[in-house]
C-alpha cells in the first residue's frame, strides 16, 4: 500500500491532530463566548429598556441600537475565543483580521444609530410636548438636525479610518505620507478645505442658528424657505417651487436676509399713487375695514402715510402687520386690491392724471404777464 502511496492512517490521524486539534478547543471557547455574548446583551437591554421607560430619546437610543450592539458583541466575543489559538497556526491571521474589522464595523454602525436614535428621540420628544412656539419648534428641529448629521458623518470617518488602521500596509505608507510627503499633504488639505470649511459651517449654523429649517430668506436675490439643512449644502425652497441649493459656508461668509431670524411677524407695505385732491380720511376708514375683514392681519400695526410727491401725483403706503411671511405677502394683495377697488368705485376722479395746459390759453397768458 505504501508503493501505492496511500498515507499511513495512523500519520494521518497525527496530522488531523495537528492541524484540527488546536481549533477545536478555539471553537469550544468561541461557542461559550458567543452564548456569553448574547446573554450579556439581552440582561444589559432588558435593563436598559427598564431604565428608559418613559423617555422618547431613551427608547429611541435602545431601539435603534440594539441589533447592531449584539452584532458587535458578536464580533467580539468570537475575537476572544481566537485568542488562545498559536498565531503560527494557518488561517488564524486572517481570521483574526476579518474578526477586527467585523467588530470595528458593527461598533461603528452601533454608534451611528445610536446617534441618530438619539436624534429621532429627541425630535419626537419635543413634537410630542405640544408647545405651540413656532419659533422654538424650527430651532430645535434644525440643531437637532444639522448636529446629528455632522456627528454621524464623524462616526463613519473614525471608523473608516480604524478599519484602515488594522492593515500594516496602509499604516506604513500613511506612516511615509505624513513624514516625508509635506507637499502632498498639503495638496490634499488644500484639496478638502471645501468640505472642512462646510462641516465647521454647519457646526456653527447649528450653535449659533442664522438659520432654521423653515426660516423665510432672501438668497441671491431669490425669496424662499429653508427646507432642508445637511451637513455640506442647504436647500431652499423658492416661492415658485424651484430648489435652490447653497453650500452652508455661504450663511456665514455672505449677507442674506432671514425674515424670521427672531420672530415670524413682519411689516408688509403697499404703495399707489393718487392725484393731489385726493382725501385721505376715507382711505384711511377703508383701510381700517379691509384689515379687520382680513384673516391674515394680527391686530398689531395698521397705517397710512403720505411717503412720496412728484410733480403729477402723490404716492401713499399702508403699513400692515401679520403673523408670518405667507400671510403678510397675502395681507398686501388683499390691501391693494381692495384700495383699488374703493378708489375706482368711490373716488375715480382723484385717481393719477396727467395735467396738460392748451397753448392759446399758455399765449394770453404771457401777453397778460407782458
Amino acid at each position: 500500500m505504501n508503493e501505492l502511496n496511500i498515507p499511513d492512517p495512523q500519520s494521518l490521524e497525527a496530522w488531523l491532530d495537528g492541524r484540527i486539534g488546536p481549533w477545536m478547543g478555539s471553537l469550544v471557547a468561541a461557542a461559550l463566548a458567543l452564548t456569553l455574548a448574547l446573554a450579556t446583551h439581552s440582561l444589559i437591554y432588558v435593563a436598559l429598556a427598564r431604565f428608559v421607560r418613559g423617555s422618547t430619546v431613551g427608547e429611541a437610543f435602545v431601539r435603534g441600537t440594539r441589533m447592531p450592539m449584539r452584532w458587535a458583541m458578536l464580533a467580539l466575543g468570537a475575537l476572544l475565543g481566537l485568542e488562545g489559538l498559536p498565531a503560527e497556526l494557518p488561517g488564524v491571521g486572517p481570521a483574526h483580521q476579518l474578526l477586527v474589522l467585523l467588530t470595528i464595523g458593527a461598533l461603528t454602525w452601533t454608534a451611528l444609530r445610536a446617534v441618530h436614535g438619539v436624534g429621532a428621540g429627541v425630535l419626537d420628544d419635543y413634537r410630542g410636548s405640544k408647545i405651540e412656539d413656532e419659533y422654538q419648534a424650527r430651532r430645535v428641529r434644525t440643531q437637532t438636525r444639522v448636529l446629528t448629521r455632522i456627528t454621524g458623518f464623524l462616526v463613519v470617518t473614525v471608523g473608516a479610518a480604524a478599519m484602515l488602521m488594522t492593515f500594516p500596509a496602509v499604516r506604513q505608507i500613511g506612516a511615509s505620507m505624513l513624514a516625508s510627503a509635506g507637499v502632498a499633504g498639503l495638496v490634499v488639505g488644500f484639496a478638502a478645505r471645501p468640505v472642512l470649511a462646510n462641516l465647521l459651517a454647519g457646526l456653527q449654523i447649528a450653535l449659533t442658528q442664522p438659520i432654521r429649517i423653515g426660516d423665510v430668506v432672501i438668497v441671491e436675490k431669490e425669496w424662499g424657505w429653508i427646507e432642508q439643512i445637511f451637513s455640506t449644502y442647504v436647500v431652499v425652497r423658492v416661492w415658485d417651487e424651484r430648489r435652490l441649493v447653497v453650500p452652508l459656508n455661504y450663511f456665514i461668509e455672505n449677507p442674506f436676509q432671514n425674515w424670521t431670524r427672531d420672530s415670524s411677524q413682519l411689516i408688509g407695505s403697499v404703495h399707489w399713487w393718487v392725484d393731489y385732491r385726493m382725501p385721505l380720511a376715507p382711505l384711511r376708514t377703508e383701510l381700517e375695514r379691509l384689515c379687520k375683514l382680513a384673516p391674515e392681519w394680527d391686530s398689531r400695526i395698521q397705517l397710512l402715510q403720505v411717503v412720496d410727491a412728484s410733480d403729477r401725483a402723490v404716492q401713499l403706503r399702508a403699513l400692515v402687520s401679520a403673523p408670518d411671511a405667507a400671510k403678510a405677502w397675502d395681507l398686501r394683495c388683499r390691501i391693494r386690491e381692495g384700495m383699488l377697488d374703493f378708489i375706482q368705485r368711490e373716488y375715480p376722479q382723484f385717481l393719477p392724471q396727467i395735467r396738460a395746459e392748451p397753448a392759446a390759453d399758455r399765449t394770453a397768458a404771457a401777453f397778460d404777464a407782458v
